[in-house]
């Protein structure tokens, strides 16, 4: 560990030693930033599996229940609606002393995170329950489709995995892609093995394969096709049953840093080279094809991110300035405005029921609130979620099955380059923040930004939760 942190003294934890961590500091550097060991008090519920592994640490949420029910907000929020919620806390950490944390994926009871050190960890209600390990490139993304586990990496290849029928905390990777079938196929008959969009037919003998990093993966909206960005420009379609390339499209003129499938068979794309684009989907006998529809966003600054809301047919984006634009399919997918507040880049959005976060290098987590309807008014920014001593990086969520009769909660996953995964449980009915930053496109030159609410709570080094004074 790094010299600029001030140890104490080691505590063991299951016959393991730990360095104690009593300071963090507020912008560590990426490279030398180490966690080792995040003190929490035992509480009465020490015997249980959780408070026993040496990676996750809890904090027991009915100890901070209780000061945050009488918080009070603004808004059109009914009366019932403003006494009857969750606070919005902070659940617990998982740490590792390894990677900074790059991906993340959840599905049941089971979280996935892939970090720079090549490991995807697999958790099981928030102990370490499996983990395997690619030979090359640190895992930029993971998505699961079915019993299939894709995993993206920074030497441009997508590996796939299984876990074991016999030992369900066994995985075997059971296909890279492109494989050397598609190799061996492209060489036999290049011109016709898979759409390649380039005008330039030469450069079709390489279109199978990434020729940089992998930024992103995404699944069709009925599972069947996988879509992979990259920086080296393009977006490529894989068949999920037999991962097979179809297509390669030369999308952006920078880096895409974000595919969505969205609504409508329309996917859309985000890039550094600050646009947003639409490409229609179209399934033709045995082939699929994707053509250009339109660009939402052209601007000066990179595009980090995209969300979809399914449910109200909404697309989010976030870019390097720290805003969030959004558009909605009932308005002819006209720009609904700009979201702003955070300091820094957003860095990963992710939507879930009414709500939508975004995660920014500025270390927080804001929460989003759309209008009731899917359009036709504001967002309210409903809290922000602080603790994390690196950028946030990537989000996951999940519904809370234990939330209250008549109360929609999610879990949220962050994962940062402090090298820690967080767990959140946030409420739809949690009331709005003052200061509301919202902008139409034609009002961006206005300042200033919300204030914390105190039902965000903040995890300090010690590891115990606190509201933001």
């Amino acid at each position: 560990m790094s010299s600029k942190h001030n140890k104490g003294s080691s505590r063991d934890v299951n016959g393991q030693a730990f360095t104690k961590l009593n300071k963090v500091e507020t912008i560590p550097d990426p490279d030398i930033y180490d966690i080792t060991y995040v003190d929490i008090s035992p509480s009465e519920g020490s015997s249980s599996p959780l408070s026993k592994s040496p990676w996750s640490v809890q904090v027991d949420p009915s100890a901070v229940d209780s000061p945050y029910h009488s918080a009070k907000g603004t808004g059109d929020t009914s009366k019932d609606e403003k006494t009857n919620y969750s606070p919005n806390i902070l659940l617990g950490s998982l740490v590792r002393e390894e990677g900074h944390i790059y991906s993340l994926a959840t599905t049941g009871d089971l979280l996935y995170t892939g970090s720079d050190s090549k490991n995807i960890r697999v958790w099981k209600n928030n102990v370490e329950f499996s983990s395997f390990k690619s030979n090359s490139g640190l895992v930029k993304a993971i998505v699961l489709a079915g019993d299939k586990i894709f995993t993206g990496h920074q030497d441009g290849k997508i590996r796939v995995w299984k876990a074991s029928s016999k030992e369900s905390n066994v995985h075997r990777r059971v296909g890279t892609m492109p494989n050397l079938r598609d190799y061996i196929r492209n060489s036999i008959v290049p011109s016709s093995y898979f759409n390649f969009t380039r005008r330039n037919r030469s450069s079709a003998a390489l279109g199978f394969r990434h020729l940089d990093a992998i930024s992103c993966l995404a699944l069709s909206e009925d599972k069947r096709l996988l879509y992979s960005g990259s920086w080296d420009k393009t977006f490529k379609v894989w068949r999920v049953s037999d991962l097979r390339c179809l297509e390669s499209v030369s999308a952006h003129e920078d880096a895409v840093n974000a595919v969505v499938s969205g609504f409508d068979g329309l996917v859309f794309t985000g890039s550094a080279d600050g646009s947003v684009k639409v490409w229609r989907r179209e399934d033709q006998a045995k082939e699929t094809k994707h053509f250009f529809s339109q660009t939402l966003l052209k601007q000066d600054c990179a595009v980090t991110a995209i969300a979809v809301d399914q449910s109200a047919t909404m697309i989010y984006c976030g870019s390097s300035d720290g805003t969030v634009n959004f558009w909605e399919r009932e308005n002819n997918m006209r720009n609904g405005g700009v979201l702003k507040g955070h300091k820094l880049a957003v860095l990963c959005l992710v939507a879930a029921g009414n709500l939508m976060f975004s995660g920014s290098a500025d270390l927080g987590i804001r929460l989003w609130r759309r209008p009731e309807g899917g359009c036709g008014g504001e967002h309210v920014c409903l809290s922000i979620l602080t603790g994390h001593a690196g950028p946030v990086k990537c989000l996951a969520v999940e519904r809370d099955q234990e939330s209250a009769t008549g109360e929609r909660r999610w879990i949220v996953y962050s994962g940062s380059l402090d090298r820690s995964v967080k767990m959140w449980r946030v409420s739809e009915r949690s009331p709005p923040m003052v200061n509301q930053e919202f902008r139409l496109p034609d009002q961006l030159s206005c300042g200033g930004g919300p204030s914390e609410l105190s039902v965000a709570p903040s995890f300090s080094a010690q590891g115990r939760i606190s509201p933001k004074k």
